[in-house]
């Protein structure tokens, strides 16, 4: 396969996605002090499914919660649901092992499964036995690396890569090495800086905290969109009851498209 083929096979594969999702995904409730049964959970994004949404996103916890295993559960537990790893941390798995996962669930699933990853926090590298070092060039070489060959080699399955990225420097650097960029909990102004950083035609994806109000969330949604983004994921606030948050994010579902 070519180098121009490979390029045209991951623009086809972002495309895809794009559209999978929809403008309004839902995060599954994030619980850290205790583990969600995973039956909950089938059931969770069932529900989720059929209120209407186009893709739900894991978060990953370094040593707790593995988003890529989860992701796979819960692929097989739906029949169009896309799902996205918001962000799977690159302490929790070498490079070229994050590439093998991510290109397996692309090939089990085509165009259901976009990989987010970051470089968390100085402490989350400390616990896995590394040096933290400088997050641009940490996370300029690992990308990089993801991308090595392998014996034997990964699934030659396009999906879509994306990076946390909040800061000015992580975006010019997500929208050099990756497709697009996903950040959290920023106003609408932020979005619209991002989606300037990125560029016309990276994907950029929203989280916002949900409202009770359905009206309102409709709004802050609206807002986040016409400032650039493609996708909007909304969050309820962590460790709460998981199976209320479900039901929170139930009420909040977006019309079928």
């Amino acid at each position: 396969m070519s180098v121009t083929d490979v390029s045209t096979d991951a623009e086809a594969a972002v495309e895809r996605i794009r559209r999978s999702w929809g403008p309004v995904g839902a995060m599954l409730p994030v619980v850290f002090t205790g583990s969600v049964p995973i039956d909950a959970q089938r059931a969770a994004v069932r529900a989720l499914e059929r209120a209407g949404y186009g893709a739900a996103w894991t978060n990953e916890v370094l040593g707790g919660k593995d988003a890529l295993v989860q992701a796979a559960v819960l692929l097989a537990a739906t029949e169009r649901m896309s799902f996205g790893a918001a962000v799977a941390n690159i302490w929790a798995r070498q490079p070229e092992t994050m590439q093998a996962a991510a290109a397996q669930l692309a090939q089990a699933y085509p165009g259901r499964f976009a990989l987010g990853i970051g470089v968390g926090y100085p402490e989350q590298a400390a616990a896995a036995g590394r040096e933290f070092g400088r997050p641009l060039a940490t996370m300029r070489d690992y990308r990089q690396r993801m991308d090595r060959p392998t014996q034997p080699p990964a699934p030659a399955a396009a999906f879509a890569r994306i990076l946390g990225a909040h800061g000015p420097r992580m975006l010019e650097l997500a929208a050099e090495i990756t497709d697009g960029a996903v950040q959290v909990m920023q106003p609408p102004e932020a979005t619209a800086r991002a989606r300037a950083a990125l560029g016309p035609r990276k994907v950029l994806v929203a989280g916002l905290r949900a409202a009770e109000d359905p009206g309102d969330v409709a709004a802050r949604v609206r807002e986040h969109t016409e400032a650039g983004a493609d996708h909007v994921v909304l969050m309820v606030a962590p460790d709460g009851d998981f199976a209320a948050g479900v039901e929170q994010l139930e009420r909040l579902a977006p019309a079928p498209r």
